[in-house]
Order: structure tokens, then sequence, then C-alpha cells
């Protein structure tokens, strides 16, 4: 619902004593969606109260999620931040719990595009010899150290039974190593899923590539010929979209979550990781998972940080009995340099390195030295000022606007001039793909009031005019770095004139700071294909390992619960050295083992006649 009025006076009677649950604002900024927060209303609470209540703390608008209708992203008002409306709504009388809306990520880490053999299959200590691999990962291994997926597959390669959803960046539905092994989701869901990013759909084709990879080594068709094979020969793969250009947000995993708990899926995988802060309705879907008797697998993280003592990743650090949490071993079963650990919250360990699966598409990237090419325009600049895009260009082009050395090792002492509006821009050929995005790294000093953009135009020419706003910022910090790349789908500017620019635009009397810095520049495109594959490492990689085999577990064993999967991984895996005190079990996945598994039995006497 969205409000159109700002007239309305609400006046909120308090309760003295208030049972909201408002989670513990300790997340760093950019962690969570800065404009929204998640709002769960009392049950009883009605359309109108929950809008009304809303409206009084400013709300721009409330949707209630469309999985979970007791939730609703309440959508800030300027000038509020997220700190200010968690501490206003929890001590509403109408709301039950308020938290932030957390952003998650994939945990790749990306390499190479390469070719290579299935050493977590059968490791016969064979070289992984093509393309580059994250400093300090060997290229070889040691023999033996692999999951014991041969003497598996004599016993069990159908998991076709046991729906396995993969909620990530969807999955490239197309691949003909993966089309026969797609979830049938019928007339709702003729594409294999759902798509939970911007507006929805029921289209989860993946415009990244991780979720492809994910799914694959989940389930990539196993003895026909073409690419390689998952963990299950046959599989049934329900592709769930959750994760964006920018990452997804609690409000897409969990409505992914639901998702697939509602179609059928058994096993949920969750390759992705993110706030540090307990985020409340994210464990209320691992807890209706688990009520739902689904098994949720998930990364522990690519930071090499200890979870227990070091940061909380989550959904990792979750305590439901129905979640288990894997490290990345590398071909020799050490643990893998860059994996997290965690003798309370990470649960075993799993082949993560050199890891080949199917991919999505064509990936590539147009790295623009910012030296030629590009239209400059400026409303204030003059021989005494000089604060246009074009005068503070370097010789190298690293510059934009600012002081013409690298400002993100410090900055000089040019101001931009008041009321300017300078412009920078370019016409790119994006023809053939069927994504694009924009990224770039920024030092900025704008004051509050002048705004940063990024725009741009598939027609070509000057896409502040006509344009389309990808991103945009003001109130920025001195020495503020976007060294984290701020990135902006322009998957409507793909042709051959697309332009995209950056504009500098104050609305001040008096001139500003420093002004805007930009050493880099790129975009990304990916053009979808149904042949690809990929080598790439991160605990992202070795969690679909696990589903996989708990996938085998389930259907061989269709009676099993939750619990007992679980219990079959964890109990029957073998132990390693690197994990003895880094995880709750110190042992590494075992296929065979686990589809033997057997619980102790219990309550036995032994009568001697």
């Amino acid at each position: 619902m969205t409000f159109h009025s700002h007239s309305i006076i609400s006046i909120i009677l308090l309760s003295a004593v208030s049972s909201t649950h408002a989670a513990a604002f300790n997340a760093p900024a950019g962690t969570y969606a800065a404009n929204q927060v998640l709002v769960q209303f009392k049950a009883n609470t009605s359309n109108a109260m929950r809008s009304q209540t809303a409206q009084s703390f400013g709300a721009q608008s409330l949707q209630t999620l469309a999985t979970t209708s007791n939730w609703s992203i309440a959508n800030l008002p300027a000038g509020q931040s997220v700190a200010q409306a968690v501490a206003a709504y929890a001590n509403n009388p109408n709301v039950a719990s308020v938290q932030p809306n957390y952003i998650y990520h994939t945990m790749a880490v990306p390499n190479d595009p390469q070719y290579g053999q299935l050493w977590a299959a059968k490791n016969t200590g064979q070289a992984i010899t093509t393309g580059t691999y994250p400093a300090g990962v060997p290229v070889t291994g040691t023999a033996g150290n692999d999951m014991n997926l041969e003497a598996a597959w004599n016993v069990q390669t159908d998991c076709s039974s046991t729906i396995v959803a993969v909620i990530d960046s969807g999955v490239n539905y197309t691949s003909t190593d993966l089309a026969a092994n797609m979830w049938n989701g019928g007339a709702a869901a003729p594409l294999h899923g759902w798509d939970f990013v911007g507006a929805g759909s029921n289209d989860p084709m993946d415009l990244d590539g991780h979720g492809t990879h994910v799914a694959g080594t989940i389930g990539a068709v196993g003895n026909n010929l073409i690419g390689v094979t998952g963990v299950c020969w046959k599989a049934s793969i329900m592709a769930v979209r959750v994760l964006g250009p920018q990452g997804g947000t609690t409000a897409t995993v969990i409505q992914g979550i639901d998702f697939a708990i509602t179609h059928g899926a058994k096993i949920i995988n969750m390759s992705l990781g993110g706030a540090g802060a307990f985020d409340n309705a994210f464990s209320n879907a691992i807890t209706r998972a688990q009520t739902a008797n689904v098994l949720v697998v998930v990364a522990a993280g690519n930071e090499a940080n200890g979870n227990d003592t070091t940061s909380a990743r989550y959904p990792c650090n979750f305590t439901q009995p129905n979640l288990i949490c894997v490290a990345a071993l590398d071909q020799n079963y050490a643990l893998a340099n860059f994996s997290n650990w965690g003798a309370t919250s990470v649960d075993v360990g799993a082949p993560g390195t050199n890891i080949l699966s199917t991919w999505n598409g064509v990936h590539a990237t147009i790295t623009d030295p910012l030296n030629a090419g590009w239209v400059f325009t400026s409303t204030t600049a003059t021989a005494a000022t000089p604060s246009g895009w074009g005068y503070l260009s370097n010789a190298a082009g690293a510059t934009f606007i600012g002081e013409p050395t690298d400002a993100l090792t410090g900055w000089g002492t040019k101001l931009y001039n008041a009321n300017t509006d300078d412009r920078a821009y370019k016409t790119f050929n994006l023809a053939g793909a069927n994504y694009a995005s924009v990224s770039f790294i920024a030092a900025a000093n704008v004051k509050a009031g002048d705004v940063l953009n990024l725009n741009f135009k598939a027609a070509g020419g000057d896409p502040f005019v006509a344009g389309v706003n990808a991103l945009s910022g003001t109130n920025m910090a001195d020495g503020l770095a976007y060294n984290t790349r701020p990135t902006a789908d322009i998957s409507a500017c793909i042709g051959t004139t697309c332009s995209v620019g950056l504009q500098l635009k104050s609305a001040l009397t008096s001139p500003g700071d420093i002004g805007v810095v930009s050493p880099s520049f790129l975009i990304n495109t990916v053009t979808l294909n149904t042949t690809s594959y990929h080598t790439i490492a991160g605990t992202s990689m070795a969690t679909p390992q696990v589903a996989g085999v708990a996938a085998l577990v389930w259907s061989h064993n269709p009676l099993f619960t939750y619990a007992d999967v679980a219990n079959a991984i964890k109990d029957s895996g073998r132990p390693i050295p690197s994990l003895a005190g880094k995880t709750t079990t110190g042992k590494a996945v075992d296929a065979m083992r686990a589809l033997s598994y057997i619980n102790q039995p219990t309550g036995i006497s032994v009568v001697v006649h």
C-alpha cells in the first residue's frame, strides 16, 4: 500500500509494558537497506491500523511480504535513519518485532574461467592446471581426499524424489547439463522457480552465474556425455532467485525460504551470508523450515575468521537443529585459506577449492581508462574557478572531478562551485548481451543537498536528459571511498548506443568540498548460453556438495526426517585433522558413510542364559 498524503495526524497511546522484539542495532552501515525496516505486526492488528501506525512514523509506503503476511517493509521518510525507525516502531503496541532489512551476498571466491577435474568426487592427486587460483590454494592434492562419491554412486544416483531449493542468484535452467534435472513448477512456476528480486516474477534466470554453479554441483545431469556430473545424477532443482546485482535482503531471502517450503522442497541450499547482527526475521524463516521438516545447508563464509569469536556470520550462526553449516576444504583436505570456521557454529567440511560446475554464460568486462571518448560539460567552470570535469581530469584520465591527484590517498584543497551541474558521459556498445551492470570506485565529499548521480540512456547522448538514474548519493563524509563498487543494473541500456555517465549537481549557493574522484569505472555484461562451465572456489562451493549428499541420503531413505539426514551427514563424516576444534564434528562429509549410517540402538539390554 502506498500513502499519497502526509497530512494525517495520529496519536498513539503506548502501553506501559511492551513485548516488542527489536534487533540489537550494531550492524555496520552497508549491511542493511538504508531506507527500510522490516516490521512484524501483532496477529490481531488490522490492515487499517498497520497503515495508521506506519503513517504515524512518516513511512512513505508499507508493503506486506507476499509469503509472510505478518511481516511488512516500511519505506522510511527522508532524514529518518534505520536506527531511529527501529527504536520508534519498537515502542508501538501494535508491533511484535522490528529490525533492519539486512543485505546478503554470495560467498564465492571468484577466479578466471577454467576447466578441471571433479576432484571432490575422485581425488587422485591430479593437477588442476588451467586458469589462475586464489593465492595459497593448491592446484594438486592428496589421493583419497574426496567425498567417496564413486562408492556412493554404486548405491544411489537418483535424487529426483527430493526437491532441493537453490536459494541464490537464480539458475540458468536452459543449461544442457541442468535442464533435465530442474524442478517441474507446473503452470504457476513454468520456469522452475521464482524471482523475488525487484518486482518479482516466475522467471528465476541467473544473471550472475553463482546460483547456476551451485545447482550444477548438486545436480548436473550425470552419465549423459555432457560436461560434468553433480553429486546427484538425477535431481529436482528448484531455482529461487533472491540475490541481484547488489546482493539480497532479509525480505528477498525469507520470501525465498517460504516459497521453497510451500512448494515442497525438502532441502534448501543457501550459499550466502551477510549481517553480523542477529536477524530475527531470517531466524524465524529457518524455524518455519524446521517445522515443515526441511533441512537447510548454508555456507560458513570466506573471511578466514572464526565465526564463534571474531564475527558471527548468518545464517551459519543460527542454532536451529535443521541447519548444517559448511566450511571449505582444499585438495589436501586442509581448511581452505579463505574459509571461516567455528567449533560451535560450523558443522562439517567439504571440497570448496577449484570446483568445476555449470555456468550461466559468457561474462565480459569493459574496463574504461577514463581518458578517451568522454564528453565533459560544466555549467560553472571558469579559468578562475576550474571545477569542470574535463579541466580536472588528470593526465592518466583517472580523475573526473576534484584535485588532479589520486584522492583515494589524500585530499587537496579544490572546491566544486555552487549551483554546478558537471557531467561526464560516454557511449558504449552493449549489443548482444542479456544482462549489463555498471560499477565504479569513487572518493567523494559531496555536501548534503548536492548529489552525485550515475545515469544511463539507451538512445545515446546526454544520459541526464531523459535518461534513467541508476545510482545516487549525497551528504558524503570527507574521504568516503566507494571501493566496495556500488553496482547498478543497466540491462535496459543493452544495444549499440548505450550512454553512461556521472553527474555532480549542486543546488547550494555556497561552494562544496573536494568533489568526486572516480579512478575506476567498468561495465560487466553476461551473454547467456546453454554450454558454459566455470571453476571457482569458496564456502559457497562446499555447501552444495553437502546439500547433494543430503539429497542422496534422503532419496535412499524416504522415511527419514531432517534430523535423520542431518545426523547421517554429521555423525558419519570422516575425521580430519584440519577440522579438529574448528567445527562441531571435526569431520569432512563422506557420501558413502552417510548412505550407510545407522543410528546406534538405545534401550537394549543383553540377557545371558
